[in-house]
């Protein structure tokens, strides 16, 4: 009877408990609630309701290149999933609106290492806090952003939560939002669909991507009749080291964290160590044994380790641009299908050695 009692309860906490974006600041806060966009997708985009983008005091101003903080409120994180941050040129979005791609996780968001939910109480803050980089390329103006979120475990739905947002700087292009990706819309009656107890790989999930798979590793690919998407990214193969858990992972759980990751070890997501900005070169004058960015390759997913300190990889056909490893953290020089990472843990001088694979 307890057994039974407990499995309702569960079942009632996916039913009626789930997420929402509470930084940046979403639109009509009042009355949006935490539930999934309606499956025949009458309410797409942004949760369409009375009052959908009444401001209520929210405004979020961010620089070009200035690294931003993505945070959650609530505890029903179905086993975390993939998440993707767009923008749009319209104000008050409709069917209609482009959406382009600015930001993609896949896998442990909005939570990272989870079977399950954490709890059942929707007021919650959700620890685990993920960041994201507005592009210097971009004109400055208003803009609206969205966060979409396709979950792992439970119903196969998709959530939207949008917000305004104003972009301050100089330069920048119109035409920078055309060269990134279309956002990745499924479950939502449009012949697309997410598998279930599997984080989803984008089809074009942009050039700032990272991975956090979580307690299984498993990924899987749409299902249906899902567009390919748009736009100049290289996939989910540019992930960055210092925040990307591939998923032929073999450290052990005590292995130390390879950077400080997006801060969510520490709630505040805002240290410097977000992993996405971790020092990249913009390929000229690289390291010895490095590649100019975008210089042509034949082994996809190949790493090419410089100098035990730094790294690149092949992907869609051309070098990825120099990234730096976080501090105490070395790799294997050379170019192979395996990147060989070794940390030093205090005095202890454990060595602990994690393998990414193509």
């Amino acid at each position: 009877m307890f057994a039974k009692t407990f499995t309702l309860a569960s079942l009632a906490t996916f039913a009626s408990a789930h997420m929402l974006m509470n930084n940046p600041v979403p639109f009509g806060k009042s009355t949006l609630n935490n539930a999934p966009l309606d499956a025949s997708g009458s309410d797409f985009p942004c949760k369409m309701r009375e009052g959908t983008y009444d401001l209520q005091g929210a405004s979020n101003v961010y620089a070009q290149g200035s690294t931003q903080q993505l945070s959650f409120t609530g505890q029903a994180v179905h086993g975390g999933g993939s998440c993707q941050i767009s923008i749009t040129t319209d104000e008050n979005p409709d069917k209609n609106s482009v959406w382009k791609v600015i930001k993609s996780i896949e896998g442990g968001c909005p939570a990272k290492g989870q079977e399950g939910n954490m709890g059942g109480d929707p007021n919650a803050e959700d620890p685990y806090k993920y960041s994201y980089t507005i592009p210097k390329e971009l004109a400055a103006g208003k803009y609206t952003l969205a966060w979409t979120w396709f979950n792992k475990v439970g119903n196969r739905e998709m959530y939207m939560n949008c917000a305004p947002l104003e972009v301050t700087g100089s330069g920048g292009s119109k035409d920078h939002l055309s060269s990134l990706p279309d956002m990745f819309v499924a479950n939502i009656g449009n012949n697309c669909g997410t598998e279930p107890d599997k984080d989803v790989q984008f089809p074009s999930p942009g050039d700032d991507v990272d991975r956090f798979n979580g307690a299984t590793e498993a990924w899987a690919k749409p299902t249906g009749s899902c567009p390919a998407g748009s736009g100049s990214g290289s996939g989910g193969s540019a992930c960055h080291v210092s925040a990307c858990h591939a998923p032929t992972t073999t450290a052990t759980p005590a292995t130390p964290s390879y950077g400080s990751g997006d801060g969510s070890e520490s709630g505040n997501g805002s240290g410097s160590g977000d992993g996405t900005e971790s020092g990249g070169d913009s390929g000229s004058g690289s390291p010895s044994g490095g590649f100019a960015a975008g210089t042509a390759c034949t082994s996809e997913g190949e790493w090419n380790c410089i100098g035990g300190s730094s790294f690149q990889r092949c992907a869609s056909g051309a070098w990825t641009a120099t990234q730096q490893l976080s501090g105490g953290v070395s790799c294997t020089p050379g170019q192979a299908a395996d990147i060989g990472l070794t940390a030093k843990r205090g005095l202890r001088a454990m060595r602990r050695v994690t393998r990414f694979r193509a």
